[in-house]
């Protein structure tokens, strides 16, 4: 510990020994750093804040998709800081009496790109994503300067983007607007051909579409009548075996007339309605095997031996009528005999039609390839021209809408939530700090410059280093003796030396307080 302690003493005995030079570096230093600091411009920031609405309800309607949004988001980024807005802003300020020619416009642009910095902040409701408050912050060596050129930043963005999305949108629109006449007039072409070529076959197939599509259609309605037609020819080969079995008119038994009245007797009326309600059920087209219409022939053929024994009685009455009558059954087998014939008749007819246009149709001019391949070509460009206009017409009415909300509430699309800040300091460079480090820099390198002088010399401070030194004994020591004359003038050394110290330190105090002078002058 006591080897430490005398390194300590003995490092700054000699770096007292070597103390002007010390001084002298450190006020070499100190100047040379304090100059370089005084050299170094001043840069003031002005910030602001806008606040750019790029998602809303009705824009969310219209089709602007969240993508649409992040992609509007960093375009504003990047275009508020672009070289042309800045090229309007140098035109606008102060900046315009330093540039005479394009060049030199475009030299400061370029200059001040650097010096201007746009940051989208993050949205709080979505974390990573960014929002729709921009800052804007910009630096230059003079605070009014900078302020100014903020401001002319947003007015030059605000009006180049008002009236670049109304302009685009206008060209947008009679962009498409071309494309559809274009469509329009193809469309009509093609209409016109489709129109001539279906005219040609129109009588051949019902139905719309290619020939191929209408003989399709042709066919699975062919195998639907065909199958119709079947069911009514079994319902015809019915009607005509049931009018074959069937009289055309019946015996009625005489009508008893008891007493000698002339009322008929209970049984013949019940027959009467029983062969009515056969009549109606073979007109229903039931057979004999039907349960009911055999149920009804029971019926009949009972009441009609009861009905027989009522024209049989004694004195008290008699048995007048009799006869043949038209059979109801016969008539109405008759007329669903006519009407079967009727539908069976039609049927034929239709098929026969369309075997005929199916039959000319791949037979004939109409089946050839190229008239074929013509026709579908027709269609296909037909359709796909439909889809394109149908598109094209949607995107305009879309882009027309956007352009319109644009037009409306652009108004409130672009605030400035925080307008221009007026710079009340530099920015850079930090000059107290500076000059601060400046100060100890200057003191480190008078310190370290009289330590290596010191160490530079072959001298010994004390008995024991020289002891240590020469490994020799050193048998004792002298101490030095000062005179009066040699002790007023090391007083005298001092003082100077001291005072030498405090101006150096006197120049940081009058260099801070300059610093700070200025500073206040210029808030």
């Amino acid at each position: 510990m006591n080897g430490i302690y005398e390194e300590i003493r003995l490092a700054l005995h000699g770096i007292w020994q070597h103390r002007w030079m010390a001084l002298g570096v450190a006020w070499a230093v100190a100047a040379l750093g304090w100059l370089v600091i005084a050299l170094i411009p001043n840069s003031y920031q002005s910030r602001s804040r806008i606040y750019v609405e790029q998602q809303n309800v009705l824009s969310t309607e219209i089709g602007v998709s969240e993508r649409e949004q992040r992609a509007n988001i960093e375009r504003i980024r990047q275009t508020l800081a672009s070289t042309e807005n800045l090229e309007q802003v140098v035109r606008r300020t102060e900046l315009a009496s330093e540039a005479a020619t394009p060049e030199q416009i475009r030299s400061l642009a370029t200059q001040l790109k650097g010096r201007v910095t746009v940051a989208a902040e993050q949205d709080p409701t979505r974390i990573g994503e960014p929002g729709n408050m921009f800052e804007v912050s910009v630096s230059w060596n003079a605070p009014g300067l900078a302020r100014e050129i903020n401001q002319s930043l947003i007015d030059v963005f605000v009006e180049r983007n008002l009236a670049g999305s109304r302009q685009e949108a206008t060209q947008s629109v009679e962009f498409l607007d071309r494309q559809i006449a274009e469509r329009e007039s193809r469309l009509r072409e093609l209409e016109e051909s489709r129109a001539v070529f279906e005219t040609q076959f129109a009588g051949l197939l019902p139905g719309t579409g290619t020939i191929t599509q209408r003989i399709e259609q042709a066919r699975a309605e062919f195998r639907n009548i065909e199958s119709d037609l079947a069911a009514a020819q079994s319902s015809l080969s019915t009607v005509q075996a049931q009018l074959a079995a069937t009289p055309p008119t019946v015996s009625t038994p005489g009508t008893y007339i008891p007493g000698g009245a002339g009322a008929a007797g209970p049984n013949t009326a019940r027959l009467q309605a029983l062969e009515s309600q056969l009549a109606d059920a073979r007109g229903r087209g039931w057979t004999d095997s039907h349960p009911d219409v055999q149920a009804l022939n029971r019926q009949i053929a009972r009441t009609r031996a009861a009905a027989a024994g009522e024209g049989s009685g004694g004195s008290a009455g008699r048995t007048v009528g009799g006869g043949s009558t038209a059979n109801p059954l016969y008539m109405s087998l008759r007329s669903m005999l006519a009407d079967r014939q009727a539908q069976v008749a039609a049927l034929t007819a239709r098929r026969d039609q369309l075997r005929r246009g199916i039959q000319m149709l791949n037979n004939g001019d109409a089946s050839d390839p190229a008239s074929l391949a013509e026709q579908q070509q027709l269609d296909r460009d037909y359709q796909a021209l439909q889809a394109q206009y149908t598109d094209l017409v949607a995107d305009r009415e879309r882009i027309r809408l956007r352009g319109d909300v644009a037009l409306e509430t652009d108004t409130g699309t672009y605030r400035v939530v925080d307008p221009p800040s007026a710079p009340t300091a530099p920015v850079s460079p930090n000059r107290p700090l500076l000059l601060i480090l400046v100060l100890f820099a200057a003191i480190g390198a008078g310190v370290a410059a009289a330590f290596a002088k010191s160490q530079l010399k072959n001298t010994y401070a004390t008995a024991r280093r020289l002891g240590t030194g020469t490994g020799l004994p050193v048998l004792g020591a002298i101490t030095e003796v000062v005179s009066a004359t040699t002790a007023a003038s090391r007083r005298q050394k001092f003082r100077r030396f001291a005072m030498a110290s405090v101006a150096l330190g006197g120049v940081f105090g009058m260099l801070m307080a300059v610093e700070f002078i200025q500073r206040g002058m210029a808030a």
